[in-house]
């Protein structure tokens, strides 16, 4: 166990894995991958950070680069891809045809996801796709203005709008 500078406990997990993440926004943020000077100076900074602020970046740690989760998160990715098209096709027809129903309205919308992380990454999917948005998060539950509410139970809605995301997000 490290201390950081409150006092408080931060695991070596938590602390690597800040590190890691920190290392590698510096190294895209920069482009310094080719200058060693760069990559040490941001290795140390991304420690020195590290150290005040572990604790608020996960309580998970290194779990968040297991292979299951991240394989999860690589197939989210092609996941999400083919449902922003299809959202996008959707609300294009909407537009282009007036005579087609809309029905907007607000939806409460379970989870099962636990992290923190994977409900943000849920919202800001639903959110990248046309014809819906999150408003807000709590606890388990997401509340989402959707353009053509087809149902207000919880389940059916939120099969119909967060569908394969959670899957993939959740690492089954």
């Amino acid at each position: 166990m490290f201390k950081n500078i409150e006092g408080g406990e931060v695991k070596l997990s938590r602390l690597i894995f800040t590190i890691l993440f920190l290392f590698a926004v510096w190294v895209l943020l920069t482009g310094g991958y080719k200058d060693p000077q760069e990559l040490v100076t941001g290795f140390l900074v991304s420690v020195v950070v590290s150290l005040f602020t572990g604790p608020l970046f996960t309580r998970r740690g290194l779990y968040h680069l297991s292979p299951k989760r991240l394989w999860g998160k690589f197939v989210y990715l092609f996941v999400f891809l083919i449902e922003l098209v299809k959202a996008n096709v959707d609300v294009a027809k909407r537009v282009l045809s007036p005579s087609l129903p809309i029905n907007p309205g607000i939806v409460r919308v379970k989870t099962k996801l636990t992290e923190d992380m994977d409900k943000l990454w849920l919202a800001n999917s639903i959110t990248l796709t046309p014809g819906t948005m999150t408003l807000d998060i709590k606890g388990d539950e997401l509340f989402i203005h959707w353009i053509d509410v087809k149902t207000t139970d919880v389940e059916e809605a939120g099969e119909t709008i967060k569908g394969a995301f959670e899957r993939h997000l959740g690492g089954e």
